[in-house]
């Protein structure tokens, strides 16, 4: 449980212990003025009185202090203060307040000591709870990771990473940089959607891309962001140490870092390191703005799909700096020809039951188009969500949409595939990624797995077993699900012919 301490309790520093007493932790006060320790005596504060401020002295009253908050009403008198306590409390989150009329050289030496310094026009007990309480420790113990890290920082983002994941990556790499940390922003695979292109073209961001056999010694640390788990939805080992992860998706199992920030309650990763920025009091340059604009706006379909009141607040703090005309020109790429085609297959071998609605793609080169063909699926008349499936590289992606129904998506997609590749996501937006091979050995346990040199390559075209495969296991997940969720949606076995609607 974490320790604050407040030293030197004026009026705010009064204000501000009256409200830590409804917070969980351990509060202490430490002050030169006896009378004010009194009336906090009196109060039931657990209130010092020392005839002056120094580092033993604040060591032996205080011990081990996670937080400190330092609220005399002179200026001065908060700059000694901060000084002793930098020295007795290196790891320390440091607010000062800077006192009533403060002389800007003080409050220039309070900035270079505290980690942050209020001034008297946001003094309140609400907006210091903010920085002081469970987010100020929050940011404390990820400063305190990034710190620990001697060498290269890899951020990693899922495999072929979408804005969300890019420009949640790049943000952090703001804040470790920050922090005088070197960071490098990796990514696994392609990025091959043409938005996605243009996105990191015109804002010309600098992305490492990995590949198996890419040499991750040469990197300090791992952050996961927009994903949770190595070797899940990355090519990293499963086995590699993780620093830090912030994602928004809901984990499907238990995610093991220094640092875990996992808060499915908002709509866009991006909209968690907007906070961090706000947190860190790091001013966000155009580029970044624009970035964790377009990530919050992509991921929430502009702010119709799981959206919190979060993401409406990060996308209006960040619209003054972001650049509105590049944006315009990110999202009006061009479409390229295998786009189009996987879009038009995609509508040609659909097959319906009921209200939802699956299609192979039988000859796939972007795995990215997927999700603009379930997107564009989802638009037909009645229908309630979308699964499209091809086959890369001797693996099945799946991509998945839905609308307007209670139905879990993220959830029925793990449900089917899960245990037999990995997949995940939300309600509404969901995907799935499973070995061919592994379709043979769910159906026939004693397949032998793999290829031998005398066996043919995989076939990258997805046959017709496989189409049902695939098909069927949605559906036997879907029956599965609660009542609640499937209860109004027809998906009896017999349905329409394919391309029909």
């Amino acid at each position: 449980m974490d320790t604050r301490l407040v030293v030197g309790c004026g009026s705010i520093g009064h204000a501000l212990v009256e409200v830590m007493g409804e917070y969980p932790g351990t509060l202490l006060v430490i002050d030169e003025e006896e009378r004010r320790v009194e009336r906090l005596r009196e109060a039931g504060v657990p209130a010092t009185h020392v005839e002056r401020i120094a580092v033993g002295t604040l060591r032996e009253q205080a011990g081990d202090v996670g937080t400190v908050f330092v609220a005399d009403e002179d200026a001065l008198t908060n700059l000694r203060a901060v000084q002793a306590v930098r020295q007795a409390f290196p790891d320390a989150l440091v607010i000062a307040y800077a006192g009533e009329d403060p002389d800007a050289e003080v409050v220039a030496d309070l900035r270079s000591l505290a980690d942050r310094v209020v001034d008297p026009g946001t003094a309140t007990a609400g907006f210091l709870m903010d920085r002081i309480g469970d987010e100020g420790l929050q940011i404390r113990q990820l400063r305190q990771v990034f710190w620990d890290i001697d060498e290269t920082l890899a951020i990693v983002t899922h495999d072929n990473p979408d804005p969300d994941a890019i420009a949640s990556a790049v943000a952090l790499q703001r804040i470790a940089t920050s922090l005088g940390v070197d960071a490098e922003v990796c990514y696994y695979g392609r990025i091959s959607h043409q938005e996605n292109r243009a996105f990191i073209n015109l804002l010309d961001l600098d992305l490492c891309r990995l590949d198996p056999d890419s040499d991750l010694d040469s990197y300090g640390g791992f952050a996961l962001v927009d994903h949770s788990r190595p070797g899940v939805n990355d090519q990293l080992p499963t086995d590699t140490d993780i620093d830090i992860v912030i994602d928004h998706h809901p984990p499907r199992a238990p995610v093991d870092a220094r640092f875990v920030d996992l808060r499915s309650s908002v709509g866009a990763t991006s909209t968690l390191l907007v906070q961090y920025l706000q947190q860190f009091g790091i001013a966000l340059d155009e580029t970044v703005a624009t970035a964790l604009l377009f990530g919050i706006r992509v991921d929430t379909r502009d702010f119709s799909r799981e959206v919190s009141i979060a993401d409406f607040e990060a996308a209006a703090s960040i619209v003054p700096t972001a650049d509105i005309g590049t944006l315009e020109r990110i999202e009006s790429p061009s479409i390229s020809s295998d786009t189009m085609e996987t879009v038009a297959s995609a509508i040609s071998n659909r097959e319906r039951r009921g209200a939802i609605l699956t299609s192979c793609v039988p000859e796939l080169n972007d795995r990215d188009a997927l999700a603009q063909a379930a997107d564009r699926l989802l638009d037909l008349e009645d229908v309630i969500a979308t699964v499209v499936f091809g086959v890369i590289d001797g693996v099945i992606y799946v991509s998945g949409r839905a609308r307007g129904t209670d139905l879990d998506l993220g959830e029925a997609l793990r449900d089917a595939f899960d245990q037999i590749g990995s997949a995940g996501g939300h309600a509404d937006m969901a995907g799935a990624q499973i070995p061919v091979a592994q379709t043979t050995l769910a159906t026939d346990p004693d397949a032998p797995i793999g290829e031998t040199d005398d066996e043919p390559p995989v076939d990258d075209s997805p046959s017709t077993d496989l189409d049902t495969f695939v098909t069927e296991r949605f559906y036997e997940a879907l029956e599965s699900r609660p009542r609640r969720e499937t209860g109004d949606v027809n998906i009896s076995p017999t349905y329409p012919s394919r391309g029909s609607q």
